[in-house]
């Protein structure tokens, strides 16, 4: 999960760095952290870049952090809020935008932690899926467990953590449903950006191992789309 640091504080953003590190290696959980020294520099990377958890300073010169949240709830971006300030009175203004907690500085790693765990279970929760046939009904199937998809002729096969899934529908339709993960690598596959371990200049690796086709010269897109998102 992506996970973003907003304080002026460079310390401050350090220390929450190395506490949020602490959580992912206990909890088993894969996270990218992004800083940023400002609300305007976060700002500037959304859509392309929001996070799904962001923990975010009150007290900022130029836009502070309410101001900040009441712009990205106005957009619809569905991130996790965790106020953390020094100042007990803005923790009304948090219902404003639905904020998941405020931490009180200075913050303990027991606290946070508590609050992490929260934020994840809320995001596999309300995770993005796909509507996939399975034993003769649907399953919703989560994108974060899709691996790669295939087409083959008229259908699509989506290989997932949980199985495959043939689909009677053209890979450029399915291509419509995914999010920003998702990359068209050559016309007959479709990678989780997620699950990329190395690439080369033919084909992909994927952290199960498995090899994906590329198209000539997509090896540099390809990393550079995994950097801008990771």
């Amino acid at each position: 999960m992506t996970i973003s640091l907003c304080d002026d504080n460079a310390n401050e953003r350090a220390y929450i760095k190395n506490l949020v590190l602490d959580w992912a290696s206990q909890s088993g959980a894969l996270v990218s952290v992004r800083e940023y020294p400002s609300a305007e520099a976060l700002l500037f990377d959304c859509p392309e870049r929001c996070p799904e958890i962001l923990l975010l300073d009150i007290e900022m010169p130029g836009m502070n952090g309410v101001e900040l949240a009441k712009k990205l709830r106005h957009e619809s971006k569905p991130v996790q809020i965790i106020f953390i300030t020094g100042y007990p009175d803005f923790i009304s203004e948090g219902y404003d935008v639905e904020a998941l907690h405020y931490l009180l500085k200075p913050v303990t790693p027991e606290k946070l932690f508590e609050v992490l765990d929260r934020a994840a279970v809320k995001i596999s929760q309300s995770e993005r899926k796909i509507l996939v046939p399975f034993d003769g009904g649907e399953v919703a199937l989560p994108l974060r467990e899709i691996r790669y998809i295939e087409a083959s002729r008229q259908y699509s096969v989506i290989f997932s953590s949980s199985g495959e899934y043939r689909l009677k529908v053209p890979i450029s339709e399915l291509e419509t449903r995914l999010d920003g993960y998702f990359l068209r690598v050559q016309r007959s596959f479709i990678v989780n950006l997620r699950e990329v371990l190395r690439i080369t200049r033919t084909e992909v690796i994927l952290r199960s191992g498995e090899a994906v086709p590329i198209s000539r010269g997509m090896q540099g897109q390809i990393g550079k789309r995994i950097i801008e998102l990771f």
